[in-house]
């Protein structure tokens, strides 16, 4: 009987229309007149042999590498003929099609709904030595018997200890000298058990790989193919590899390895909320990808502990020191703060009001404004600076450790860009023919719509800013013209909400609400752009994603801080001749004491929303889920239930995996270096934050989470870069905050110049008097007409208010212009941006190079691992070639033998 053929199969399929709907009627009459049904091979029903924690076919001997699930047409109520037969031929061929490439399959009807098979996947040997070549997988040569350096903190091992894992339990794998597999030399390899030869994690990734380039579909001479489709379109319900056991408690079968419950008991446990991680079964149990991450979380948290003593060292300098700021202490004063009275803030509205009404916002201003806060700023710099190059240290340790050195050279183009490759251009290296998915023309239309697209939402987000702006004017007017009719400021409602404090605060409520209804939504968004340019590889695509992500989340996340931080109060003119937006908005003021309070407002409800947030989405909601699911379950069926059942109720980890993670992660770290001169607190949150998200995301991964399928990664991609441009603009920005936001410099030069002739009339240097150089005098009368007409009687003799400008008072020749301190003080501003701004940068040049990104000691393993490596192999290749020539000798001498014999014989 001939044998139907995987493409002749595939080439007889069409799409789902009119067409596709002949061809497949076409190809069932073809199959069952020509060579019968069975031939579109499918896996046969297997009954489950009542094993709940078994990982192997139902005969005990193959095991299970990866598991599909989809839901049985046949079965479904309201069954819809076409379209279920349509999905049920593509999975056909699809399986059938798997099976041409050497995998096998066994289905098996779920226990509790028998609407649902699961379709168990086995990598048999020669499967997996062909495709371990073909993604130049590295395997072990050899043991690794280098002896690793002691390092300088191995002798306080006996004080870290306790920090540690129990060695007893998570054993220390051994090392090997590894090279990319090649099946013509696989005498070579450390093959001592074929069974245990590719862990269960690299024949998932090489399963994993071929259900990603497996086709089902073929519609002209564009393919279809790849288990992702296949999902995403329904036909499939899900896949993924199994958990090796219940996370809770060990498997009773001695074959397992009981990785996940080892995971959970020393990692993802609350009682292991002190120890280090378990990096190496991490690594080895969901791949190097997770562990990168879960590595470099772990450094950051870290380094964030000694950011968080110096800022709350800083903190508690300004908390103690508060009561001898002169500021604060003037303001309320009821002889100078309460006789000041201050011009009003908005047209017709808002009323005259006094400036002790602020006392209580000046005393927490002076907490974060103090002297402490410049040097932490400072600190930052450097901090931020020595986190990222001793990261890469340790980066390049983990890929000395992990083997992912070259790991360039395994990468493999996607299955969505090779579907595409239609179009051949000629390789400018190779100079011969290669598919491509579309000309450079058609590349650069691409490029043209994806900008074009990021920024329209960039321009978008600027919208809703500009909106909370409008916001904060309207509601600003309300509360102020809800303040009292009198002056005394004890009110307690008056005392601790004023206009300015309520406005603010509600605006940051509301802010952080936009955010993440704007990030939902941009989320689908970027993804549909990233899927439109088509990169080549997978790591192509994450870097791509990743900038749009994160150009987006910066300006949607930092944008209402920069406002506060540089725009708010900046352009407000004076109250006579006040500055409007938009031609009918008054531009907003800050307090006397400048905008840093309302920004230390904003970063506290961003930083807690957020991860109050991101806690709820990430663990709440799956745990939920998952819940919901046993619930409908029935009672007690965990111990009858397989594995691949109990793994398939639990929740999918996502398309992007861990692309939310570092997202939250990066976030949070340009909250903790580019606004930290504002709140000295933030990396405390943050290292508060990240010891519970370390735990949180192991329970999340380890319990509530189906097995990710591992991956390969050699660094943390694109997150890098970001951080170190992040690192260089924090530098900026906190420079332009001390020296914009915060009233700092103001203060230095009235001490050191004004305070003293022959501007000031103290004969010491002295902070006595500034309120009153800083607050400059408006005349009422000065007041346009709208003002005049409805004045306010409560002011009695005062014919002036006060205004925070440096301008010069009514009737001077110059009234209302910028006076020399007003000068005085932009030029000292300028001169601490420039000066804080060399300084740090030049520290942070030489750390960069003092400090190299691959240690001494790394580099000499990697070079002596490489020339050992090399070595065995041309060795044993000598040993093949001097044993082929041995059997080649002996035949010619044999020959050589018969020749020399005489004929008689």
């Amino acid at each position: 009987m001939q044998v139907m053929t995987r493409d002749t199969l595939l080439e007889m399929e069409e799409d789902d229309d009119e067409d596709g709907d002949i061809a497949l009627e076409n190809l069932e009459q073809t199959v069952v007149s020509n060579f019968g049904a069975h031939e579109i091979r499918t896996p046969e029903f297997e009954e489950f042999n009542g094993k709940p924690d078994s990982l192997f076919f139902n005969d005990g001997q193959r095991k299970i590498d990866f598991v599909l699930v989809y839901e049985d047409e046949s079965r479904k109520e309201n069954n819809k003929k076409g379209s279920n037969e349509k999905q049920r031929r593509k999975r056909q061929a699809y399986e059938s099609n798997l099976i041409c490439d050497g995998l096998q399959l066994e289905a098996t009807r779920s226990v509790l709904d028998d609407k649902l098979v699961f379709v168990k996947v086995h990598a048999p040997w020669e499967v997996l030595c062909t495709y371990a070549e073909i993604m130049h997988i590295k395997l072990p040569l050899k043991p690794n018997d280098l002896k690793t350096r002691l390092s300088a903190f191995d002798s306080f091992n006996w004080f870290t200890k306790f920090l540690q894992v129990d060695e007893t339990l998570i054993k220390p794998e051994q090392e090997f000298f590894t090279a990319p597999f090649e099946k013509d030399r696989m005498n070579d390899f450390y093959i001592h058990d074929r069974d245990a030869f590719f862990n269960p994690a690299t024949r998932s990734r090489i399963v994993y790989f071929i259900l990603c380039r497996v086709k089902y579909q073929v519609t002209g001479n564009i393919s279809k193919f790849g288990i992702k489709k296949l999902v995403s379109s329904g036909i499939y319900k899900a896949a993924f590899p199994l958990h090796d056991c219940q996370f809770n408690h060990q498997s009773e079968d001695p074959s397992c390895p009981n990785e996940r419950y080892l995971l959970y008991r020393e990692w993802a446990h609350p009682r292991s909320l002190y120890k280090k991680q378990p990096l190496d079964l991490i690594r080895k149990y969901y791949g190097e990808k997770i562990g990168i991450y879960f590595a470099w979380l772990g450094y950051y948290t870290q380094m964030l502990l000694l950011a968080a003593v110096v800022g709350v060292a800083c903190f508690l300098y300004g908390y103690f020191n508060q009561d001898n700021c002169t500021w604060s202490k003037e303001v309320c004063n009821p002889d100078i703060g309460g006789n000041i009275i201050m011009c009003p803030q908005c047209d017709r509205l808002c009323p005259f009001w006094k400036l002790n009404i602020t006392c209580e916002s000046s005393k927490k201003l002076c907490i974060f404004d103090s002297f402490g806060t410049l040097v932490f700023a400072v600190f930052m710099g450097v901090w931020v600076t020595l986190f990222l190059e001793f990261w890469k240290r340790r980066q390049a340790e983990l890929e000395y450790e992990w083997d992912t050195v070259e790991l360039q050279q395994e990468e493999q183009p996607r299955p969505e860009y090779e579907a595409r490759c239609t179009h051949v251009e000629i390789n400018e290296i190779t100079q011969e023919e290669e598919r491509v998915p579309f000309t450079t023309w058609g590349k650069c239309i691409r490029v043209a719509l994806c900008a074009s697209a990021v920024l329209f939402w960039i321009l978008l987000i600027i919208a809703s800013v500009i909106g909370i702006i409008v916001y904060r004017l309207s509601v600003f007017i309300v509360f102020s013209a809800q303040l009292p009719k009198h002056f005394n400021g004890t009110d307690p409602i008056q005392k601790y909400l004023t206009p300015q404090t309520a406005t603010s605060i509600t605006a940051s409520i509301i802010s952080f609400i936009i955010i993440m209804i704007l990030n939902t939504i941009y989320e689908k968004v970027a993804i549909m752009i990233t899927n439109f340019e088509l990169p080549r590889t997978q790591t192509d695509y994450e870097n791509s994603l990743t900038m749009k992500m994160f150009l987006f989340q910066f300006v949607n996340y930092y944008s209402s801080c920069f406002y506060i931080a540089f725009f708010k109060g900046k352009f407000v003119g004076y109250p006579g001749d006040p500055v409007y937006w938009l031609g009918k908005y008054r531009n907003e003021e800050c307090e006397p004491g400048g905008c840093l309070l309302e920004l230390t407002t904003q970063l506290t409800i961003i930083m807690g929303g957020k991860a109050i947030w991101n806690n709820i989405q990430e663990v709440l909601l799956p745990w939920i889920m998952n819940l919901i699911r046993r619930y409908h379950r029935v009672s007690g069926s965990e111990k009858i239930t397989p594995r691949w059942e109990q793994d398939y109720h639990l929740q999918p980890m996502g398309k992007l995996g861990l692309f939310y993670e570092y997202l939250e992660m990066i976030i949070q770290f340009g909250f903790v270096t580019l606004f930290v001169a504002s709140f000295p607190l933030a990396p405390l949150l943050a290292l508060v934050n990240n010891i519970l998200e370390i735990r949180v995301d192991a329970w999340k991964m380890t319990t509530q989470y189906r097995r990710m399928v591992p991956q390969k990664a050699q660094d943390i991609g694109a997150w890098q870069p970001i951080m170190q441009g992040i690192a260089i603009l924090a530098v900026v920005t906190n420079a332009m905050i001390i020296a914009f936001t915060s009233d700092m410099i103001p203060r230095l030069v009235y001490y050191w110049s004004f305070s003293v002739p022959p501007y000031g009339e103290h004969t010491h240097y002295t902070m006595d008097g500034y309120i009153n150089n800083t607050l400059s005098i408006f005349n009422i009368m000065d007041f346009k007409s709208e003002r005049r007409e409805n004045p306010y009687s409560g002011l009695g003799n005062h014919t002036t208010c006060r205004y925070r400008d440096f301008r010069y008072p009514p009737g001077h020749p110059q009234e209302y212009k910028h006076n020399i301190y007003y000068w005085h003080v932009i030029a000292s501003k300028l001169a601490f941006i420039i000066v804080m701004e060399h300084v740090i940068y030049s520290v942070k040049f030489f750390i960069s190079y003092a400090i190299p990104d691959v240690s001494k000691s790394t580099k000499s393993k990697i070079k002596r691992e490489k020339y050992l490596t090399q070595k065995l192999l041309r060795e044993n290749h000598l040993k093949d070639v001097t044993k082929n020539m041995g059997v080649i000798a002996e035949k010619m001498m044999g020959v050589v033998d018969n020749n020399l014999r005489p004929k008689s014989e």
